[in-house]
């Protein structure tokens, strides 16, 4: 963490109504609205919005509260005097009382809701917590208890967060996003909450996804909270159970479709640009397959989107096999891969392998798609399928003759990487792990659906079923395993790694579109990160506790391949990424108050 830096500058009213200006150029960085240019440069300042925010009302206001770290000075110039108990605490005797509060609660779910009020009364606070805690505290905030969350949304539903866009809404999107109070919005996560995490059609109480998303978008990834908007499109909900909970806090109607949900999505997408401009990142979670595929062909060329189902998902597996290719040899051409799942993120993932492999080998990407074969619901995609499939699965439709079940398919391919995307639990079972080491010395397991309940088989299985020799990792966090003496650590393959660090490089470029090869430079940047230290523990990934480190590399990658292939907008370039990353990097150590 930075040291805080004390100066004499002081930020005037008149500076503060220049940054909020869209047309703006002060600092030169990245922008903000409260005069925070680079999270670095701790100020003295007066906490402006738009007037001088004091006493009561500044205690309620999460962007400026400090609680009971305000000084002497600050409680006069603020009149703060009895609106707190005397005493005087620092953030760092903050932090410790929360953890240690955090820790008695038994229920992941009450610490769930313990972060969130913390948020929505002191944000630096929450930040400061998330990113000293990261390890401990990510399973709160997103996977896997942010699926139990989103589930119970309605009863445990306090202060909104985050925008509501409703077919009562359609004609009026631009107004509604102008009702949102920050201007410049960097980052916006959406969902319709068709399908969140493995859980299903959630219906508008997706909202915890976006929420959580944003959340480490600032802490693991550093773009400031002011910039991130989380936004939910509620068409209606398919989920019976929902609908008829007195509860839920969406429509009460059935999923509009067709023309009716396209209509929805384009205004909002051409409000969104209208609003905020070209340069602000769209990404889509947790959207159904059949909407997230057409969402992400139709907008990629005229907006900046990501989906994280697809691409980010991707770029986290990516990097873990470049990494775990240390361990077992070969290069990623030399691996046979073998999917249970074949959706978003089971194409999104299968189709970056086959790019990566494309790049290395000079080969047509046609020829490096027959190393990957996907299993769906059906049994094992091969050519006399074609005509009944998805557009989006009929690539990894190869010549095989017709083939039921994983198991099955697992002996036949004879993989020496399994990777399940299939959300459903308990599917790699003891039968095909065991074959997984009866033809591979290390094979390479990966378990990906979440939450831990629809994990594909959990870390204790994979390493007793495989005699210890399998090389895990999986979407939800496992704890360590003890076989024969010996404790191996479980890898986690979370998108966390990937999209923090990504948007950051989008953002300090100027970024106006993704592209594929930004996102091969992020695993790539990912998989140079895990040392020796983590493969003799058993990981592929490198521990969450570097994360912002990380992320400041990946995004110096990401913001290269942006510069490279003209992408960028934020010229000149800077000569050193990294450095230029973690300098944009937003801080929540308190800031002094004049």
């Amino acid at each position: 963490m930075e040291t805080e830096t004390k100066t004499t500058t002081t930020t005037t009213q008149e500076e503060v109504e220049a940054l909020m200006d869209p047309k703006s150029t002060v600092g030169g960085g990245v922008e903000d609205a409260y005069g925070e240019d680079r999270a670095t440069e701790e100020q003295l300042v007066t906490p402006w919005t738009l007037s001088v925010a004091s006493g009561y009302n500044l205690l309620r206001d999460p962007h400026h509260n400090k609680g009971l770290a305000f000084n002497e000075k600050e409680r006069d110039a603020h009149y703060l005097r009895g609106l707190l108990p005397p005493v005087v605490v620092s953030q760092k005797l903050q932090e410790k009382k929360l953890m240690h509060n955090l820790r008695q609660y038994k229920v992941p779910l009450q610490r769930y809701m313990a972060m969130m009020d913390l948020q929505e009364m002191n944000e630096r606070l929450f930040y400061k917590l998330l990113i000293d805690n990261v390890e401990e505290l990510l399973p709160v905030v997103y996977t896997p208890t942010v699926g139990e969350a989103c589930q119970k949304y309605g009863s445990i539903f306090r202060r909104p967060q985050g925008l509501y866009i409703s077919l009562k809404e359609k004609g009026k999107i631009l107004e509604v996003l102008k009702n949102w109070p920050e201007k410049r919005i960097q980052v916006i996560v959406v969902t319709d909450g068709e399908r969140i995490l493995g859980l299903g059609d959630l219906g508008c109480q997706g909202m915890g996804i976006p929420v959580g998303k944003l959340s480490l978008y600032t802490a693991l990834g550093g773009i400031r909270p002011s910039a991130c908007l989380p936004i939910t499109i509620d068409v209606g909900t398919n989920n019976e159970q929902l609908l008829n909970d007195e509860f839920y806090i969406g429509l009460r109607q059935k999923r509009a479709t067709g023309k009716e949900y396209a209509d929805l999505l384009h205004e909002f997408m051409c409000a969104v640009k209208q609003n905020y401009g070209e340069k602000v990142l769209i990404q889509f979670e947790d959207f159904a397959n059949h909407n997230a595929f057409d969402l992400l062909a139709r907008y990629c060329k005229t907006h900046l989107v990501f989906n994280d189902d697809i691409q980010g998902t991707a770029s986290v597996v990516l990097a873990g096999l470049v990494a775990a290719l240390k361990l077992v040899g070969g290069t990623l051409a030399e691996h046979t891969y073998l999917f249970l799942g074949a959706g978003e993120a089971g194409t999104g993932i299968a189709e970056l392998i086959a790019l990566e492999i494309a790049r290395q080998t000079n080969a047509p990407i046609e020829e490096c798609r027959k190393k990957i074969w996907l299993v769906d619901s059906k049994g094992l995609i091969v050519s006399s399928r074609k005509e009944s499939l998805q557009h989006f699965k009929k690539p990894w439709a190869h010549e095989h003759e017709p083939i039921k079940n994983l198991s099955d398919a697992v002996n036949s391919i004879k993989p020496t990487v399994l990777i399940g995307t299939s959300g459903v639990g308990k599917t790699f079972t003891k039968d095909v792990i065991e074959a997984m080491a009866s033809f591979n010395e290390k094979p390479i397991i990966l378990a990906l659906s979440n939450p831990t309940s629809q994990s594909e088989c959990t870390a204790e299985e994979a390493y007793n079923w495989s005699k210890g020799r399998a090389i895990f990792a999986s979407g939800s966090p496992f704890d360590p395993v003890e076989y024969e003496g010996r404790i191996i650590m479980s890898g986690q393959a979370n998108n966390a790694y990937i999209f923090p660090g990504f948007g950051l490089g989008l953002v300090i470029s100027g970024a106006i579109r993704v592209h594929d090869d930004m996102l091969l430079a992020a695993s790539e940047a990912l998989a140079q990160e895990v040392t020796q230290e983590n493969f003799d523990k058993g990981l592929i990934y490198p521990p969450f506790t570097n994360i912002r480190k990380i992320s400041a590399h990946i995004a110096a990658k990401v913001a290269a391949k942006a510069y490279e292939l003209g992408l960028a907008t934020r010229l000149p370039r800077p000569e050193d990424l990294v450095k230029y990353a973690e300098s944009c990097m937003y801080t929540p150590v308190y800031r002094s108050y004049r």
